[in-house]
């Protein structure tokens, strides 16, 4: 069997874990039904071990029994008595009793007592004690239900464990904690501020300075200068307190979202209210009605051949206790149905499906803590008038800014300054980099790497630089990969002094940051993402003006026209990468604009020609317009206006041949014009005669012209991937040649002149159907093992002597 004591822990328990949940007149209804519960009882104990009833024969009776009148013969014979004389009623009607037995046997008195109680006594006086036991039940069993009921229990159990948690979390008191100082450094500094202003006048120089150094010393104006009075430090953290707080937040979001969604627990205690009132008027009408029914005297009819007594007076023993008790039950009743009469009243009365957190945002000075609806709202009311401190410390997990103190501090703690420096490494500029990727956020740690000199940040959540930034004293490059970044003031003020380079990877035009466009000092920016919408098309750039030290300007993007701010930096604007992505560009206009530009790339521009407006760039050094459609290049010619331009590459286009006034590009060093179509290569070209760098692979070259002999500063040339069958030996003429690739060709030998190439280290014959090689190859003092690419069947076949000399080489 189970204990008692099981149920009395059940009970105690249950009635702790929804106390919040229970106004001051849920309570005291409550009480009032142990109350009412307590006159059940005790009406019942009274009703089960006494006796219900005591009747005795009434020495009168009537051929109509209805006349006869306990009360009334009582009357009559205490009249009587008093007068000492024996009379008998008036009425012919009532008469004595004669000539019966009038010494009933004890057997059957109780059988008579048993009788009358059964028939002639009221229902309500016999069941008056369990009504009010089956009452007080119901009215307990209506006033929990909602706690119960399958649709809002579950809400119920989560919100009240929840609600217990973020009570008595510690990051609740840091959190309170923090603001707390904030706001009081606040009312110091005001303090002392009005207390200067009424001193100004009897005010000394030096104390005028003090003034201004107590101003700036606000944690809101300036976080990283101290404070002239010491603080005590906030409660420390830890790493497992930090998870659980940040598994509180979690919870809270779910909780909010699937209880925002309908008002079933507003329902439900507006219902079960409504029963209770129905109830208290039922019960105190029908018993008004029926407590004067309880009764002392009762007149009872027996037949009169079971005694010999027809009418007999009955004592209700209990009627008076029970008279008693039904009042006092009425007015507990009472007292229980004006509690649910003004539970109406605050439920109907107030708007509570909406709930406002002003005068908690008010006093805790967390001002994101969002206000909230329908049962949410309703649980929050009912919780206040338990105690308002649960909801504003609950308060905390709503906001979204204690949520990012909190992942700071988890950050902080997942990501050491020991761990960070592990990730350190160089990047392609050959600077010290740190890549963080896919954080939740930005750990105040990073700030202690000092020697950091590029910051990646690929994918990271809520990022807001801080002005601990000042401590990258070596901080030039600054990458944010899908990862939208606020600056605090400071921090901005210091990356527009030191920062040089900012790589900027986005999702949507939108995503740009404005501080970029006030970064005095920056050198180079490289935008990656749709500067344009759908309806335009056009380059959405703000103005560049205050980018006043701006030399490098890379767009990976997919404009229709360059971008007309670039005219804000037109005159020291240096090299411009615009890659397309496959999206036509037509408009060039802005590009006359920019007269000192030295290197420009267009690629994937969908370009059918070289742009007019390239040459007016008479400073132009470097053009590159990979990945177009270019199919002729015969306006090359006008490229002679560059008189600077030394690097062209035309390559990943559909260009079947070269012009002959190639030629005209006299100061030309380096030529690309790689995975094209060309079939034959002028040798007008080669009078290009200061070219140093030329690749023609993956092109469709059957020979080279044997004018490649008058190229003597040639030191790279790349023919791979063509359908040669042999090299001229004028090739061999070009003694500064230090690199030759002619793989995947269809060279079936190898002129023994290879020997001549005295700078050459790199030599790539791999996929030619040669049989063999010269020997003359090891000639070349400069060409090693390392720099000769060729199958390993051909080395195989050199002589022993010739292996082991190159092997010792």
């Amino acid at each position: 069997m189970i204990p008692v004591g099981e149920f009395r822990n059940l009970a105690t328990e249950q009635r702790e874990k929804y106390r919040v949940l229970k106004p001051w007149w849920d309570v005291f209804s409550e009480y009032t039904c142990i109350a009412m519960l307590m006159i059940g009882v005790f009406g019942c104990t009274l009703q089960l071990t006494q006796d219900k009833i005591a009747c005795v024969p009434s020495p009168f009776t009537s051929k109509t029994p209805e006349v006869i009148n306990c009360s009334h013969i009582h009357n009559y014979g205490t009249n009587r008595t008093s007068r000492h004389t024996l009379a008998f009623p008036a009425s012919p009607i009532i008469q004595e009793v004669s000539g019966r037995k009038n010494n009933l046997d004890i057997h059957q008195y109780v059988f008579v007592n048993h009788y009358c109680y059964e028939r002639f006594v009221h229902w309500y006086a016999k069941f008056f004690p369990y009504l009010v036991v089956i009452h007080t039940m119901i009215f307990m069993v209506a006033s929990s239900f909602w706690f119960k009921f399958p649709g809002t229990s579950s809400k119920i159990d989560l919100f009240v464990t929840i609600l217990g948690k973020c009570f008595d979390s510690p990051w609740t008191t840091r959190a309170l904690s923090e603001v707390s100082e904030e706001r009081g450094e606040e009312k110091l500094f005001s303090l002392r501020r009005n207390t200067m202003s009424k001193d100004t006048t009897e005010r000394k120089p030096e104390e005028e300075e003090t003034v201004l150094l107590l101003r700036s010393s606000s944690v809101k104006s300036n976080p990283e200068k101290k404070s002239p009075e010491p603080q005590s430090p906030p409660s420390v953290l830890d790493k497992k307190e930090g998870e659980q707080a940040k598994a509180l937040f979690e919870k809270v979001k779910k909780f909010r979202t699937h209880v925002e969604e309908a008002s079933i627990l507003h329902h439900m205690y507006v219902l079960q209210t409504s029963l209770k009132v129905f109830q208290f008027i039922l019960i105190i009408v029908y018993s008004a009605f029926l407590v004067p029914h309880i009764e002392i005297v009762v007149r009872c009819y027996v037949p009169p051949d079971i005694t010999g007594y027809d009418i007999y007076c009955c004592n209700n023993n209990k009627a008076n206790l029970f008279s008693k008790l039904a009042y006092c039950y009425i007015c507990f009743v009472g007292v229980y149905g004006l509690l649910c009469i003004y539970t109406l009243y605050w439920l109907f009365h107030r708007p509570l499906k909406e709930y406002s957190f002003d005068q908690v945002r008010l006093e805790t000075g967390i001002n994101d803590i969002p206000d909230v609806k329908n049962d949410f709202a309703f649980i929050l009311h009912l919780v206040d008038q338990y105690d308002a401190l649960y909801s504003k410390r609950f308060a905390v997990f709503l906001s979204e800014v204690s949520e990012s103190r909190l992942h700071q501090l988890n950050l902080n703690h997942d990501w050491t300054a020991k761990k960070l420096r592990g990730r350190l490494a160089k990047n392609t500029s050959n600077r010290l980099e740190l890549h963080l990727f896919m954080l939740p956020g930005l750990p105040d740690t990073v700030f202690d790497i000092t020697e950091v000199e590029s910051l990646k940040l690929e994918q990271v959540n809520n990022v807001t630089i801080p002005p601990s930034v000042a401590k990258l004293a070596s901080l030039q490059e600054l990458s944010l990969v899908y990862c939208p970044a606020k600056l605090q003031l400071p921090a901005l003020n210091y990356l527009k002094q030191h920062l040089k380079i900012l790589r900027l990877t986005f999702e949507t035009a939108e995503d740009l940051p404005l501080w970029m466009y006030t970064l005095n000092n920056l050198e180079e920016l490289h935008l990656d993402g749709p500067l344009a919408n759908e309806a335009s098309k056009s380059g959405s750039l703000d103005s560049l003006r205050e980018l006043r030290a701006l030399r490098v300007l890379t767009l990976h993007s997919n404009l229709t026209k360059i971008p007309p701010s670039l005219g804000d930096v037109a005159l020291q604007l240096q090299r411009l990468t615009i890659n397309n992505e496959g999206a036509k560009l037509q408009a060039f206009s802005t590009l006359k604009k920019l007269t000192n530009l030295v290197s420009l790339e267009l690629a994937g521009c969908e370009l059918e020609r070289i742009p007019s407006a390239v040459f007016s760039l008479s400073n132009l050094q470097e053009l590159d317009l990979k990945e177009n459609k270019l199919t002729t290049v015969e306006e090359i010619m006008s490229l002679q206006h560059c008189q600077r331009l030394v690097t062209l590459r035309l390559w990943h286009n559909k260009i079947t041949y070269i012009p002959d006034h190639i030629s005209k590009l006299h100061s030309l060093e380096t030529l690309d014009i790689s995975w094209n179509k060309i079939r034959k290569l002028p040798s007008r070209l080669f009078y290009c005669t200061k070219l140093r760098h030329l690749d023609v692979s993956h092109n469709q070259l059957s020979h080279l012209p044997p004018d490649v002999n008058i190229l003597q500063g040639l030191q790279f040339l790349s023919a791979a991937f063509n359908s040669l069958d042999i090299l001229p030996d004028e090739l061999f003429s070009c003694k500064r040649l230090k690199t030759l690739i002619v793989s995947n060709n269809c060279l079936s030998s190898l002129s023994a002149r290879v020997a001549s190439l005295s700078q050459l280290v790199r030599l790539d014959i791999k996929g030619n159907p040669l049989e063999s090689l010269p020997l003359e190859i090891w000639d070349c003092p400069l060409l090693t093992r390392s720099g000769l690419i060729v199958e390993e069947s051909l080395l195989d076949q050199l002589p022993s002597d010739v292996q082991i000399k190159q092997d010792k080489a």
